[in-house]
C-alpha cells in the first residue's frame, strides 16, 4: 500500500491481485493506489486535485489531449468513453473509478462495475440520464415534482391535459445548462416545439410561479451513511448557473430542512453511492401551486459534484470533491462544517476581453477572494472557465465584496 494514501475499504480486489477480465492490476506499481474518472472536464480536474492531495494516484479517461483533468492527472487515457480498449486500460490501471458527468454511457459504467468499483453505479446514472425515469423516481421517493406528462408518441402528445400549459418542453435525454428546453404557451406551440426537437422523447412540465432556486449536495457511502453540504441558493442566467449564495439565513430554516430530507430520500431510494446534487424550485409562497405542492418541488438530480458546490473548497472543512474521493475509496463520511459565509461567481468565457484576460490582480486585491481557473485553452461565450469564491466574516461583508468583484469582471449585479 502507498504510505501516503489511505487504503481503500469495502469490496475491492486484494492488492496486486488480478482484476476479473482485466488482467493484472498492472501498469500499477504495488505502492500505488489509483483512482479513475471518466471525463476530463473541470469536475474531473477538481476530483483529481482532491484525490492527489489525499495521496492517491489518478487516471482520466477522456479523448481530448488538452482536457483540464487529463492535463493534471498521473495518467491520461485518450479514448472515447465507449471504446473497449480505453475502458480496459482504465480498469487495468485503477482499483476504483467514478464519472464526472451524467452523460457517460450507463452501459460503460455497468461494464466497468464487473472489474472495478464504480461510484456512482450505472443505475443511478441511468435514472439521471432520462427525465421520465427521473420524475418517476422522485415520485416513488415521496418528493413533490411539477405536474408533467411524458411525450414519446403522437398519441401521448394529443392526450396532454390543457392545465399543463403553458409549460416547458424538455428532451428526456442529453439536456443540461438550459439546453434541450423550449417554453410553450399553448397546444400549437407544443406541437411545433416537439417537431423542432425532431420528435425525440420529451417531458412537458407545467410552468410554475418560481421565487428562487436552490440545491442540496449529499454524499452517500456504501454503508448507507449520508451527509450533506449546506443548502445552496442559486441564481441562473440564460439557463447557466451564475451565482451561488451559502450562509445562514439564505433560505427559511423549514425549507432548508425539507430540501435536505428530500435529497437524502432520493439518494437512499436508489441505494446511491457517491456525491449527488438535487436541484429544487422554491415556489411563490402565495401561489395556488405552492399551496398544492407545498412550496418546494424537485427539478432534477446530477449524479456527480455540482457547480453550485464549488464554494465548499474554500468555505467548508470538507469539500464536495473530498466527499467524492471518500465515497469512492470507502472512507468514513463526516458531516461537512461551513466555517465561512460564501458567495460563488461563475466565470464564463463572456468576461474574457478579446486578446486579453480579466483584471485578476484587482479582483484578488479584494479580501476573501479565491480564484479557481480550469485550465481551458480558449474562452468562448457561455463556456465555464472558472469560478470565484468570496468568503468573509459575515454574509453582508461577503455580498459587498462579491458585488465589487462582479463589477470589476463585468458580471451583472445580483
Amino acid at each position: 500500500m502507498s504510505p501516503h494514501a489511505p487504503p481503500l475499504h469495502g469490496s475491492l480486489p486484494p492488492e496486486g491481485a488480478d482484476l476479473p477480465g482485466g488482467g493484472p492490476a498492472a501498469g500499477r506499481m504495488s505502492s500505488e493506489i489509483t483512482l479513475g474518472v471518466m471525463g476530463g472536464g473541470q469536475l474531473g480536474r477538481m476530483f483529481v486535485h482532491a484525490a492527489q492531495r489525499m495521496g492517491y494516484f489518478t487516471a482520466v479517461l477522456d479523448p481530448d489531449p488538452l482536457s483540464p483533468a487529463g492535463r493534471v492527472s498521473h495518467h491520461h487515457i485518450q479514448t472515447a468513453y465507449t471504446d473497449p480498449a480505453g475502458l480496459q486500460a482504465l480498469a487495468g490501471r485503477c482499483v476504483a473509478s467514478t464519472s464526472e458527468f451524467e452523460h457517460v454511457p450507463a452501459q460503460a459504467l455497468a461494464t466497468r462495475a464487473h472489474t472495478v468499483r464504480m461510484a456512482p453505479g450505472a443505475n443511478g446514472v441511468a435514472i439521471a440520464q432520462d427525465r421520465a425515469r427521473e420524475k418517476a423516481h422522485f415520485e416513488e421517493c415521496g418528493v413533490p415534482v411539477a405536474p408533467y406528462a411524458v411525450i414519446e408518441t403522437p398519441v401521448q402528445l394529443a392526450a396532454v391535459a390543457d392545465d399543463l400549459l403553458p409549460g416547458i418542453l424538455k428532451t428526456a435525454r442529453m439536456g443540461y445548462d438550459g439546453k434541450g428546453q423550449m417554453r410553450v404557451a399553448n397546444r400549437a406551440a407544443l406541437e411545433a416545439a416537439w417537431a423542432e426537437l425532431q420528435h425525440v422523447p420529451c417531458v412537458l412540465e407545467k410552468m410554475l410561479p418560481l421565487q428562487l432556486e436552490c440545491s442540496v449536495i449529499v454524499a452517500r457511502g456504501a454503508d448507507g451513511a449520508c451527509v450533506n453540504l449546506p443548502v445552496q441558493r442559486n441564481l441562473h442566467r440564460d439557463g447557466i448557473l451564475a451565482v451561488t449564495e451559502v450562509y445562514e439565513g439564505n433560505l427559511p430554516p423549514a425549507l432548508v430542512e425539507r430540501a435536505v430530507v428530500a435529497a437524502k430520500s432520493i439518494a437512499n431510494g436508489v441505494q446511491y453511492v457517491g456525491v449527488l446534487c438535487v436541484e429544487f424550485f422554491v415556489l411563490e409562497s402565495d401561489s395556488a401551486a405552492a399551496r398544492t405542492l407545498g412550496g418546494l418541488v424537485v427539478n432534477e438530480m446530477a449524479p456527480r459534484p455540482h457547480n453550485s458546490g464549488h464554494y465548499s473548497m474554500d468555505a467548508c472543512d470538507v469539500s464536495q470533491f473530498e466527499l467524492q474521493v471518500r465515497t469512492l475509496a470507502g472512507l468514513p463520511l463526516t458531516q461537512p462544517r461551513q466555517h465561512s459565509p460564501s458567495i460563488m461567481l461563475n466565470l464564463l468565457g463572456d468576461i474574457w476581453p478579446d486578446g486579453g484576460t480579466p483584471p485578476w490582480a484587482q479582483v484578488l486585491a479584494l479580501p476573501g477572494t479565491h480564484l479557481h481557473l480550469y485550465g481551458k485553452a480558449t474562452a468562448s461565450k457561455g463556456r465555464k472557465m472558472g469560478h470565484l469564491t468570496v468568503t468573509g466574516a459575515s454574509a453582508a461583508q461577503v455580498h459587498a465584496t462579491a458585488l465589487q468583484a462582479a463589477g470589476l469582471l463585468g458580471i451583472a449585479a445580483f
